[in-house]
């Protein structure tokens, strides 16, 4: 089988020496090419090179959840084709590891190639959905070409929290869990909306929902993430149906209190719950507005300030090994 394999040499729980390791155990059973990125949205550039060289009948990411989410653009620069298009396999190497851990692998590096060789050789895999956001039509954000994501995004607070967190890792600081902790506090001392928020949530045939202060869409469950414990912002979500939705419309202490504990003690069977929670399961299409610019975010990774976003959910996207 003809592989690429795209590197992250960035990648924060990988070094040197594994890498070259993890290369060797693939080009064992896969005539294997190896690609180093070099800079931000170079594994989108390469993965999209594969599809129109047609040079590849596997892709692998090894990297963490932002070099996973540039792969699949890159694949699906030209529309989804999961019959035809190169297969994605991924070896976490990130610090979170959202997607690969939702496919069922190991969150070792390690273990996770192992598991990765035992599922080529068995012919394991699947065809997942994933979500696609654009700018809406008629909004300043109309313009902004569309984005693949493939376990969340989040408009507003969350968002606001990543960013936070990138601006701290470009500091030199290391991606850790007590650092996303800190950047929830700031964020919420900074928060000027956070008793009636800014965002609308608009749906074909239902009344619009006004004051959202965080967002979060979710094309699978878990949503993230806090080292091994599993955090379900929407328990239903899943790679075989469209987008879940979780909306909070007031952010006070009380209620991050109320709404953090239950994220904390979340599980498949029950999530974030109460007069202030705005849910929604399996929904195909819906825009996200506001009045002022808010932070948006995909797969863990900061997009700026939008005032509008438009979410699609398109079930079978792309195949992947699992």
């Amino acid at each position: 089988m003809r592989a690429l394999l795209v590197v992250n040499p960035a990648a924060t729980t990988t070094s040197a020496r594994t890498r070259d390791v993890l290369t060797h155990a693939l080009a064992s059973d896969l005539k294997l090419e190896v690609v180093a990125t070099e800079y931000r949205g170079h594994a989108r550039d390469i993965a999209r090179g594969a599809v129109e060289d047609g040079a590849a009948d596997l892709v692998i990411a090894l990297g963490g959840d932002g070099t996973v989410n540039e792969v699949v653009n890159g694949l699906l620069h030209h529309g989804p084709d999961p019959d035809h298009l190169p297969r994605l396999a991924v070896v976490p190497g990130g610090s979170t590891n959202v997607f690969a851990r939702a496919l069922g692998l190991p969150n070792d590096v390690v273990e996770a190639t192992g598991a990765l060789l035992d599922l080529l050789h068995q012919g394991s895999e699947r065809t997942v959905g994933l979500g696609l956001a654009s700018g809406s039509p008629g909004s300043e954000d109309a313009e902004v070409p569309a984005r693949w994501f493939t376990f969340t995004a989040g408009f507003g607070f969350d968002a606001g929290i990543v960013g936070r967190v990138e601006q701290q890792r470009e500091r030199g600081k290391r991606s850790t869990h007590a650092l996303y902790v800190r950047q929830v506090v700031r964020q919420f001392v900074k928060e000027q909306h956070r008793r009636r928020g800014t965002i609308t949530l608009e749906q074909p045939g239902e009344d619009p929902v006004e004051g959202l202060v965080l967002s979060i869409v979710c094309n699978t469950a878990p949503w993230t993430y806090l080292g091994n414990r599993p955090l379900y912002a929407a328990p239903e979500a899943s790679f075989d149906t469209a987008l879940d939705l979780l909306g909070l419309s007031r952010l006070t202490s009380a209620a991050v209190s109320r709404y953090g504990t239950q994220l904390l003690t979340s599980s498949p069977e029950r999530g974030p719950r109460g007069k202030h929670a705005v849910t929604r399961h399996d929904v195909t299409g819906f825009t996200l507005h506001s009045q002022v610019p808010q932070p948006f975010q995909m797969d863990g990774d900061h997009l700026g300030l939008r005032t509008s976003v438009s979410f699609t959910g398109v079930r079978r996207a792309l195949r992947v090994i699992a």
